[in-house]
């Protein structure tokens, strides 16, 4: 167990992934402070507050404005980022609240749409300035709060696995690598002597039965068509549906516009559905398995706590490595290309 009194401050703690940081984290002995748009505590969808939350520090800050928060940074060995659109235009409420007609209808508003709307291209949309601006804005005010001889300090970012091409638009994805990249090549140029550790969360889908009810039935699809991925009948490996679309987004008409799944994104527009990225992005979907809330929270708290040895991206199969999660009949951790290699 970890001998530092840990205190962190999380962006978002009153929502979906940030409550649940909260939550787990106190359950750890963790100080908890969170920062939000309207400052309140996290509420379920009944409107009940529930009793842990009195234990946490909330605050009202933007996280595009320093001097909002500044201050709260003194003394915390960690920030949590989880601040993310995954559709622009509003869809939040309608997942909360179940709403299956208004989610579709985002989806729809979405589906394909690269480069947003023509009369406002050249500026930034809800991805760049939630996903990529917004984490590092904090990131930097983080840098520049911690003393330099003050080491062990842990900046997180749930940023995401590229599964949602093309249901989502490719900006979706551009905007996590983006800011991704901005943050580790920050953490490069500080001193060795006090760094602070760049930690970047990648779930696919996140679920809860309660609190996300929508989530839950393609959970169990993307869980089950995982399990076929990982542990195929016999002869059929080559012919599973993951295996058939890396196929064809392979074939030498993807040319210069293919992109690799683990490659950092392209800052070119992204194609259609038939374009061989958003082919292997489906792949990715088929093979990824959907990931508890909970245990997403539960990895970002471990890696904090007892993990100074993690840092960089960190996938599916890495955070329920790093929670002792297996999956059934496996006798020991599996590691996996999603696993950061210092893990």
């Amino acid at each position: 167990m970890s001998a530092i009194k840990h205190s962190i401050l999380v962006v978002g703690g009153n929502g979906f992934l940030g409550s649940a940081v909260c939550r787990r984290a106190l359950a750890k002995g963790l100080d908890v402070t969170s920062i939000s748009s309207s400052g309140q505590p996290f509420r379920t969808p009944k409107g009940h507050v529930p009793g842990w939350t009195s234990k946490v520090k909330w605050h009202t800050a933007s996280a595009l404005e320093p001097s909002s928060y500044a201050s709260l940074l003194d003394g915390k060995t960690a920030v949590v980022h989880t601040l993310g659109v995954l559709l622009e235009g509003g869809y939040k409420n309608s997942l909360k609240e179940g709403d299956i007609f208004s989610l579709g209808s985002s989806f729809v508003r979405n589906f394909g749409l690269e480069s947003g709307n023509p009369l406002t291209r050249d500026k930034p949309g809800e991805y760049e300035v939630i996903n990529r601006d917004s984490a590092l804005r904090v990131f930097e005010t983080y840098k520049a709060a911690a003393p330099q001889e003050d080491a062990g300090k842990t900046f997180v970012y749930v940023s995401a696995e590229d599964v949602f091409r093309p249901f989502v638009p490719k900006r979706y994805i551009d905007s996590k690598r983006h800011a991704e990249e901005e943050i580790s090549r920050h953490c490069g140029e500080i001193s060795p002597a006090a760094p602070i550790r760049d930690v970047f969360i990648r779930p696919g889908l996140m679920y809860h039965p309660h609190l996300r009810p929508l989530t839950t039935p393609l959970a169990v699809l993307l869980d089950i068509s995982s399990r076929l991925h990982h542990k195929p009948p016999l002869g059929l490996y080559g012919m599973l549906p993951s295996s058939i679309l890396r196929s064809i987004a392979s074939r030498p008409q993807g040319g210069s516009n293919f992109t690799s799944p683990q490659s950092v994104s392209s800052t070119t527009p992204a194609a259609s559905a038939g374009d061989p990225s958003s082919l292997e992005s489906l792949a990715n979907l088929l093979e990824v398995p959907p990931i508890h809330v909970d245990q997403v929270a539960d990895a970002i708290v471990e890696v904090i706590r007892n993990r100074p040895d993690v840092r960089g991206p960190v996938g599916v199969e890495a955070m329920r490595n790093i929670i002792g999660w297996r999956r059934e009949g496996e006798e020991g951790p599996r590691y996996t290309k999603e696993q950061p290699a210092t893990l």
